[in-house]
């Protein structure tokens, strides 16, 4: 299978770079990373405002995570509050802990594909622009949709491993991990992303998934101070935004106390904390997906059109399909979505909420 031999490649190319001497010895400094990020920042704000669609795919985006939390959400009100105690008293997965995870990870995979196919367009925008070509939504769109698979399976990863490090990266009950194994953690998923930064500007210009791969290896070996520091710079901004985002989730109920009766303790109010917590969320999700992520894909994208330059081989964007290219994914997403859909609205019927209180 295919899909076998790219995560095979995956997981090489990862433990490639984190092997790499240089990730673990030249990581830039704050200040480094700042700067080298607000660099890079000139350039793409001046595109984004010439390719105005830039900014569509950028709100797009944004409304896609916060649907896709929205969603998310439900079946944290789904599950009782006898079932939420239970969980919290036990260290082995109940049922209910299993039901969540596949809803989560389907959650996630619903929001990976328009975010894959968005990402992608504000790279097509990119090397359009390069080109001295004109950039619509319409020309991106012709140039995303038949890599909508591998973008796709690629941000549905991504996606994935991202919402899971910002989770483990909340304070926890029974925490019984060293600071060697969080260090670990962080420095495999920061690797991870490093490893990964060519894989969007590579499809987008008509590699395959597993080409794109090692593309990507080799983008960050030939530019890899251009590549650390701006992963650098995005990840400390987003890691500034994240920590306001949890004050802000704080100062909410210290000065609101009445959106929670915390009479009823923390597992009888899950669902109203969580609905409250996407205010804070919103807004520090909106910083990241308006302002800080349009000008990383658009950097990214630019550092590899300098690293393709650099082997003196032509940029050149695939040309359009003679058919549509893109319609399979879009077909199997909108299954999945009209799954989601009929186990939200019959979830009685089918017995998944018996299924979420069985201990």
């Amino acid at each position: 299978m295919w899909l076998n031999a790219y995560f095979s490649e995956m997981s090489s190319v990862q433990k490639k770079i984190f092997a790499l001497p240089a990730l673990r010895n030249a990581r830039p400094s704050p200040g480094a990373g700042l700067a080298g990020f607000w660099a890079r920042t000139k350039f793409s704000l001046k595109l984004i405002f010439l390719e105005k669609e830039i900014i569509a795919f950028a709100v797009l985006q944004w409304v896609c995570v916060v649907l896709g939390y929205y969603l998310w959400i439900q079946m944290i009100g789904w599950i009782p509050e006898e079932a939420w105690k239970r969980a919290s008293n036990s260290d082995g997965a109940t049922l209910g802990d299993i039901i969540l995870f596949l809803w989560s990870f389907v959650c996630v995979g619903l929001v990976a594909f328009p975010l894959g196919i968005l990402s992608g367009c504000m790279g097509a925008a990119h090397f359009l622009n390069r080109q001295g070509r004109e950039s619509t939504i319409a020309d991106c769109l012709k140039i995303v949709m038949p890599k909508a698979w591998a973008l796709w399976i690629f941000h549905w990863i991504d996606g994935w491993w991202t919402v899971m490090r910002i989770l483990d990266r909340l304070p926890k009950k029974n925490d019984r991990r060293t600071a060697a194994d969080k260090a670990l953690s962080e420095a495999m998923y920061y690797a991870w992303k490093i490893a990964t930064i060519g894989i969007l500007p590579a499809l987008v210009t008509g590699r395959g998934l597993i080409d794109a791969t090692r593309r990507s290896f080799d983008l960050v070996s030939d530019r890899f101070k251009d590549v650390v520091i701006l992963r650098a710079g995005y990840s400390l901004l987003c890691w500034v935004i994240g920590v306001g985002a949890y004050i802000g989730a704080i100062l909410l109920f210290m000065h609101f106390p009445g959106l929670v009766n915390w009479k009823l303790g923390v597992e009888g109010q899950m669902y109203s904390i969580y609905f409250w917590v996407a205010v804070p969320i919103i807004i520090s999700t909106g910083v990241v997906m308006l302002f800080l992520r349009p000008v990383y894909v658009i950097s990214a994208c630019d550092i590899y059109a300098d690293y393709v330059q650099g082997r003196q081989e032509n940029l050149m964007l695939p040309p359009p399909p003679q058919r549509s290219g893109g319609t399979s994914s879009l077909i199997v997403f909108i299954i999945l979505g009209l799954i989601m859909a009929a186990v939200f609205l019959y979830r009685y019927e089918l017995g998944l909420m018996k299924a979420l209180a069985i201990p």
